[in-house]
């Protein structure tokens, strides 16, 4: 039997679990891997029912980056073809930052290149104390390109020019540190840190936590000159989504002391 490049999983809950599972090749990213995980986040993207969306890897690795093999026949292409597979990762880490429903990487070993990318356009990363950090790519004479917007965001500029020109490797505490993911914990408690951290995303408004991705990439993308519109904006904002049902029933529940319709 043919084992699938990706698992898919949604709980009661509205938790969508999706694991990259080459474990044979540490879930190297490769060009069906990337679209298997396109349709899956397209198809959740309109999915009112998927409420938190995880990701991590099957084995012992999250993911080693981009399959060296598909690289190397990406190469052997035309322009436009090799343009066209490089379009593929580059969708893939877009719809993962813009996606509108929380997103979590469960970090449960190695990542590095492309699969350090996939972590840092996740809302939130965990990892295990098991899990290294490479961004090795000028060891091969490439460079992260495609990574680079969202893993710049992470660990900023100035780690950047150390981790992009070195090619060293980071161990998972320093790269907590540096911003690259948000918790580190062992091994065996990887599942209980991911499950308590889903539970309070599950806790916030659908709709509210909607807003507050598009808020963050509003504010966290403008500069001095667009203070007066930041200000008029935001109190739009505000101003739209406190008359909303779901604020409503978010005040109500609140001060009847209940939990809201949408928590779990």
């Amino acid at each position: 039997m043919t084992q699938l490049p990706v698992l898919s999983h949604t709980d009661a809950r509205g938790v969508l679990t999706i694991t990259l599972n080459r474990p044979d090749k540490h879930n190297a990213l490769d060009a069906d891997l990337i679209t298997m995980v396109l349709d899956i986040l397209r198809d959740c993207s309109s999915n009112p029912e998927v409420r938190v969306v995880v990701l991590t890897g099957a084995g012992d690795s999250f993911s080693a980056g981009a399959d060296l093999n598909w690289m190397q026949t990406a190469a052997a292409e035309e322009n436009e073809e090799s343009l066209e597979d490089a379009l593929g990762l580059a969708e893939l880490l877009s719809r993962f930052n813009r996606l509108s429903k929380p997103t979590l990487a469960a970090v449960n070993g190695p990542a590095y290149g492309g699969g350090l990318g996939l972590i840092a356009s996740c809302d939130i990363a965990i990892a295990s104390t098991t899990a290294t950090f490479a961004l090795s790519e000028v060891r091969l004479g490439l460079v992260p390109a495609i990574i680079s917007p969202y893993v710049i965001e992470a660990m900023g500029k100035r780690a950047a020019r150390r981790y992009f020109l070195s090619g060293e490797p980071l161990a998972a505490e320093p790269a907590r540190m540096v911003g690259l993911v948000h918790e580190v914990v062992e091994p065996n408690q990887l599942q209980d840190a991911v499950s308590r951290q889903v539970s309070f995303l599950l806790k916030g408004g659908p709709d509210a936590l909607r807003e507050c991705k598009e808020l963050i990439a509003l504010v966290g993308g403008a500069d001095e000159s667009m203070a007066h519109t930041l200000e008029r904006r935001t109190a739009e904002i505000i101003a739209h989504i406190r008359r909303s049902d779901e604020a409503r029933e978010g005040i109500n529940a609140f001060l009847e002391k209940r939990p809201a319709d949408w928590a779990h």
